[in-house]
């Protein structure tokens, strides 16, 4: 035996014994009855024996049994038993992979190669290479990152193309809880999952201190008797879609909450409704605990409509805001005690005419700043209308010259006083005496300053429930609310001293006294009261009756008959 063939035996030992005495037939029966093809070669690569299937793969692969034979020759039994050749079979290309094994025949070496077909465990070997592989692209193509948790929580795989700005290496160790904003902290994360969880939104915050929104699909991952031993999952970013569609939501709200004031503005006559709407949808559109609107007048900001208590924190600001906005749009204060206050002011013909202010104990935002000034866009001209209104009404029920209630809107109010029929009150009716001798010798201007300086001493007399008119011409009239008859002729005792120290220098001439008249007539109230109409004349009759006892004096008429018509 050759040297090289006493190594290969000594290094692969046979340790089988053939059963039957004829050693050739039990290896042609072994070869024979072999399922794949099967050769006998000498050690150097000379082919003695091969079986018939041997035989059929030849006719198919020409040349196999050669390549098998110089393997053999070179000594590649020696590094490795197994030879796999490629040959063509009747599906196709395929692997038949030969055992090689020492025998001793006599006192020489054979090499009995055993083959078996090997192309459907190769392909499968493929299948599964290429199906993981497939596998790993579509998990980087339809997500960010992979990722997987141990029994700690905290990250041992990452993808290598890392997450939200972070590497996989900055991420491996690290407990995904760190990364969530805070305000989603108590909500089920995918990274603690005890159940598979498909496209799950979680919230982080990414290394560049942004927030980033991912999706996640978690499976978790059991342990010995069935305890939890992390999860494993993937994400994908989905941070500038989410942020468009909460844009195109807060665009949508932004609309329904403005076509509700438009709306408002052209079905509803009473602008001042059409104020507290808009109050009301400012705070609502701001998720804000109250707010009011504010008109502008000549004389400073009168508050127009309003939601919730005004804290008086907050009215304190009110000022500084209103200065702020008189340069800039739209401005935000908070205070000590923790509430923040967001303002916008109202243009209309591209004049401030208004404020909307809202207050919440939470910060305001930029979207909630983008709201209240949409809506102060619409609200100016709802203002406008609102002072408009104003005005008409006012037009409608003051005299222009002095102010006071006319004589239609006096007696309408009149006759509301006169309803609630409970508690005395007075109306005291007065016209001026000598009144036409300052329009002869002066003028009507100078009437119509002595009128004016009669509207302004009613106003100063009148208190809070008081009434105070001009009937026409140079007569009077005030309604002075809950007071005993005594009471009432202290205050036309009153009203007759005043008005002869404003009026006397008025007057056309020192022997033509300017000065009043006064008739006072006494409401008793109760059931069966007396109408306005009725009121009004008892005062003007007792007017005529301290004229009678001369100028500037006081009298007090009859009190009304129980029963008597209208």
């Amino acid at each position: 035996m050759p040297a090289d063939a006493e190594i290969f035996a000594a290094a692969t030992p046979l340790t089988a014994t053939p059963a039957g005495p004829d050693r050739s037939v039990d290896l042609r029966a072994l070869m024979q009855n072999w399922p794949g093809p099967a050769l006998l070669l000498t050690i150097d690569g000379t082919p003695a024996d091969q079986n018939g299937r041997a035989d059929a793969l030849a006719a198919i692969t020409p040349g196999w049994a050669d390549d098998l034979c110089r393997w053999v020759a070179a000594g590649g039994p020696q590094v490795d038993p197994v030879r796999s050749l490629p040959v063509q079979t009747d599906h196709g290309p395929g692997v038949v992979e030969f055992t090689i094994t020492p025998l001793r025949a006599g006192d020489g070496l054979l090499l009995l190669c055993l083959g078996r077909d090997a192309t459907l465990e190769r392909r499968l070997r493929q299948a599964l290479t290429e199906s993981r592989q497939r596998y790993k692209d579509l998990v980087d193509i339809s997500s960010d990152f992979a990722w997987e948790v141990g029994p700690d929580g905290r990250f041992i795989f990452v993808s290598p193309a890392g997450a939200i700005g972070y590497s996989a290496d900055e991420l491996v160790g690290r407990d995904p809880v760190e990364l969530v904003l805070p305000e989603f902290a108590d909500q089920p994360l995918p990274f603690q999952t005890r159940d598979p969880i498909e496209r799950v939104e979680v919230w982080l915050r990414a290394k560049d201190g942004s927030d980033a929104c991912l999706i996640s699909s978690a499976v978790p991952l059991p342990g010995p008797c069935g305890r939890w031993q992390g999860a494993r999952g993937a994400c994908r970013n989905i941070t500038e879609a989410r942020l468009k569609g909460m844009e195109l939501a807060r665009a949508r709200l932004r609309e329904q909450y403005l076509g509700y004031i438009i709306s408002s503005t052209r079905d509803d006559v009473d602008p001042a409704r059409t104020l507290e709407i808009a109050a009301g949808v400012a705070v609502n559109a701001t998720g804000a605990e109250g707010g009011r609107l504010f008109a502008r007048l000549a004389d400073g900001y009168r508050e127009a409509a309003g939601t919730g208590a005004l804290p008086p924190a907050v009215a304190e600001r009110v000022p500084e805001l209103m200065q702020r906005l008189d340069t800039q749009p739209l401005t935000s204060l908070s205070d000590e005690g923790g509430l923040s206050l967001l303002a916008a002011r109202t243009l209309f013909q591209q004049e401030v005419n208004g404020v909307i202010l809202v207050w919440r104990t939470q910060p305001f935002g930029s979207e909630d700043g983008g709201m209240v000034q949409a809506i102060a866009d619409h609200v100016g001209v709802v203002v406008a209308q609102a002072r408009y209104q104003e005005r008409l009404k006012t037009l409608s029920e003051r005299d222009e010259l002095t102010g006071l209630l006319n004589r239609r809107a006096f007696l309408e109010a009149l006759d509301h006083r006169l309803l609630r029929k409970s508690g005395g009150s007075a109306l005291l009716y007065f016209d001026l005496d000598n009144f036409k001798a300052v329009n002869d010798s002066q003028g009507h201007g100078a009437g119509d300053a002595v009128l004016q300086a009669v509207g302004s001493l009613l106003t100063r007399l009148a208190r809070p429930g008081d009434m105070a008119g001009r009937l026409g011409g140079d007569e009077f009239v005030l309604w002075v609310d809950r007071v005993t008859e005594a009471q009432a002729l202290s205050v036309a005792d009153r009203l007759l001293r005043e008005a002869a120290a404003l009026l006397r220098p008025l007057s056309a001439a020192p022997e033509l006294p300017l000065g009043v008249s006064v008739g006072v007539a006494v409401h008793q109230g109760g059931a069966g009261a007396e109408p306005s109409q009725r009121l009004v004349d008892r005062a003007d009759q007792a007017m005529y009756a301290a004229k009678r006892q001369g100028k500037g004096h006081c009298a007090l008429a009859p009190a009304a008959e129980a029963g008597a018509p209208a």
